[in-house]
Formats: C-alpha cells, sequence, structure tokens
C-alpha cells in the first residue's frame, strides 16, 4: 500500500475507519475493567458490566468489518483482517466465560485483550 502523503482518498478513510475501530475496541475494553470493579462494589455493577460486554462485542465486529474495508477494497494489507478476527474469536471466549462465571479465566483474558488493544492502536 501506497505511504499516506500518497495514499488515495479511500485508502486514507479506510485506515482512518479502521484505526478508530481499534480505539473504540480499546476504549470498551478498558471500560469494562472498571464495570468490572463496580461490579464488586455496587448494586448496579453487573448490569453496567452486561452492557457494556455488549459494547465491547460490537465493537470488536466493527474492527472486523473496518479492517475488511480497509483490506478489499481499500487496498491495503490481508494481516489486520487475521487480527480483528483473532480479537473477534477473544471475544466470544471472553462472553462466554463470563457468563459461565470462570473469573480465574475471564479476567487475565481481558487484560490480554486490553493489551494486545493498545498494542493495536499504537501500530496503527
Amino acid at each position: 500500500m501506497a505511504t499516506d502523503a500518497t495514499a488515495t482518498p479511500t485508502a486514507q478513510r479506510t485506515t482512518s475507519f479502521l484505526r478508530t475501530a481499534i480505539a473504540l475496541q480499546t476504549l470498551t475494553i478498558f471500560l469494562q475493567a472498571v464495570s468490572a470493579g463496580l461490579l464488586l462494589t455496587s448494586s448496579y455493577g453487573e448490569t453496567l458490566h452486561s452492557i457494556g460486554a455488549r459494547v465491547m462485542y460490537a465493537a470488536s465486529m466493527l474492527y472486523v468489518l473496518a479492517a475488511v474495508l480497509a483490506w478489499k477494497p481499500g487496498g491495503g494489507p490481508l494481516r489486520p483482517v487475521w487480527h480483528a478476527t483473532g480479537f473477534l474469536t477473544l471475544a466470544s471466549l471472553q462472553v462466554a466465560l463470563g457468563i459461565a462465571h470462570v473469573p480465574s479465566v475471564h479476567l487475565p483474558l481481558g487484560v490480554l485483550m486490553f493489551g494486545l488493544s493498545l498494542v493495536a492502536l499504537v501500530r496503527r
């Protein structure tokens, strides 16, 4: 793909959309950590964490969409599609572990997801 200075407007838009999707995913994962703390300390924490899980999952799906658009019509590399698909897989596992009440895996996986999402954001 061309450098940012010579990239086509379509490629610049899809790259910007991809970066925004990764930023949104990173933010929602961070907010899940905040709501997990509220889950332990307040009566409404469980509701916030449950809603946040749905929002985080939607953000992961948006990341996949943005990666596909940056790759196929945008002419970008395929690697972000694999990364986004991996995140969606981790998000699916995270939701299943949360529903099953397996905090010994759910919590470390959340930390891992936040770290990986932050790395993806910085690299973009």
